[in-house]
C-alpha cells in the first residue's frame, strides 16, 4: 500500500513539473500620477537540454509584452543548458531586462538524498567534485540582449518617466552577497520619482533587513521553488533559507526596524534534475503590475 501510495505521488510529481502558471500580482509602489508598468519575474528556470515544453512556454511570455523582466537566478540545470536556454529566452530578450544569478548558474547540481532538505537548507559551499557551468557564457547571452547584470552592483533605469533605481546581490545562499548601494542621482522633488527595487536569488532575511533598512520600495527574490513539494491546505514544508515557510512563494511584505517592504517570492519555473517533481506547487511565472500608491 505504502509503495503504491509514492508511485502515485512520484507520478503525479512529474505531471505537475509540467503545469506551468502565470500567477499576476498587482503591487501599489508607483509615484502617484504614473502610468501601471508591468514586471516579468522569472526565477528558477533550471534548463535542461531537451525541455521542449519549458522551452514552448518560456518562449511564449513574450506575448505579455512586459516593460521589464527580471530574472533572479538558478538558470541552469545542466551542462549543455546555455545555447538552448538562450533560444528559449530569445523572444523574451527583445524586452529590457536585469539579472543576479544563482548558485545553479555557477554550478551543476548533484545527486543528493531529497530528505536532506528537510534538514535544513542545502550545502551552501561549492562540493570538491561539483561541475561548474558556463556561466560567463550565459552572462554574455544576456549582456548581448541589453538585460543588465546587477550581481553586487546597482543601476538605474527610466520606464514612463520613473527612475527605477535597482540594486542586486550575487547568491546569498553561497554567501557571496556584496551591498553596492543605490544609483547616486537627484535629491528633493526629482527623488519622488525614483523606485528602489531589489533583486536577489536567494531571500535570506539577513539580505531582506538590509534593503528594507536602505529604503527599498520592492524587493524580488526566488530561490525556494515555493517549497516544491508542499502539502495541500499547509504548504511549504522548507524554503530551503532562512525564510518562514509560510512566506516560500507569493506577495507579503517584509518588516524590519518598522519600515514595511512588498517581497514577491517566485515559486519558480523549474526543479533539480535529480528531484524532477512538484506536488501542490506548480511552476511559475509571476506578471506584477505597478501602479501608483494611494
Amino acid at each position: 500500500m505504502a509503495a503504491s501510495a509514492g508511485a502515485a505521488a512520484a507520478a503525479y510529481g512529474w505531471w505537475e513539473k509540467d503545469q506551468f502558471r502565470l500567477r499576476e500580482e498587482t503591487v501599489r509602489v508607483l509615484p502617484h500620477g504614473s502610468a501601471p508598468l508591468r514586471v516579468l519575474h522569472l526565477s528558477d528556470i533550471h534548463f535542461v537540454p531537451g525541455q521542449a515544453k519549458k522551452a514552448q512556454w518560456l518562449a511564449g511570455l513574450a506575448e505579455l509584452a512586459p516593460d521589464l523582466v527580471v530574472n533572479t537566478g538558478d538558470n541552469l540545470s545542466h551542462i549543455d543548458a546555455v545555447d538552448p536556454l538562450l533560444d528559449a529566452l530569445g523572444p523574451l530578450m527583445r524586452y529590457p531586462g536585469v539579472y543576479v544569478p544563482g548558485s545553479n548558474d555557477y554550478y551543476a547540481p548533484v545527486f543528493k538524498n531529497p530528505a536532506t532538505y528537510l534538514l535544513g537548507p542545502s550545502n551552501r559551499r561549492p562540493l570538491p567534485d561539483r561541475v561548474e557551468l558556463d556561466w560567463p557564457r550565459l552572462s554574455a547571452g544576456f549582456g548581448e540582449a541589453g538585460w543588465v547584470d546587477l550581481t553586487n552592483r546597482s543601476q538605474s533605469l527610466a520606464f514612463n518617466g520613473v527612475r527605477f533605481d535597482f540594486s542586486g546581490v550575487d547568491d546569498p545562499h553561497l554567501k557571496r552577497e556584496r551591498y553596492a548601494g543605490w544609483p547616486q542621482g537627484a535629491s528633493g522633488h526629482d527623488r519622488k520619482r525614483h523606485l528602489k527595487v531589489a533583486v536577489i536569488h536567494a531571500p535570506y532575511q539577513r539580505v531582506l533587513d538590509h534593503f528594507t533598512r536602505s529604503g527599498a520600495d520592492l524587493m524580488l527574490a526566488g530561490h525556494t521553488h515555493g517549497g516544491q513539494i508542499c502539502l495541500p491546505g499547509y504548504g511549504a514544508l522548507v524554503s530551503n533559507c532562512d525564510l518562514p515557510t509560510w512566506r516560500a512563494k507569493g506577495l507579503t511584505k517584509w518588516e524590519y526596524e518598522g519600515r514595511w517592504v512588498p517581497l514577491n517570492v517566485s515559486g519558480g519555473i523549474g526543479t533539480s534534475r535529480f528531484a524532477p517533481v512538484r506536488i501542490a506547487c506548480r511552476p511559475e511565472a509571476v506578471l506584477l503590475t505597478l501602479t501608483p500608491r494611494n
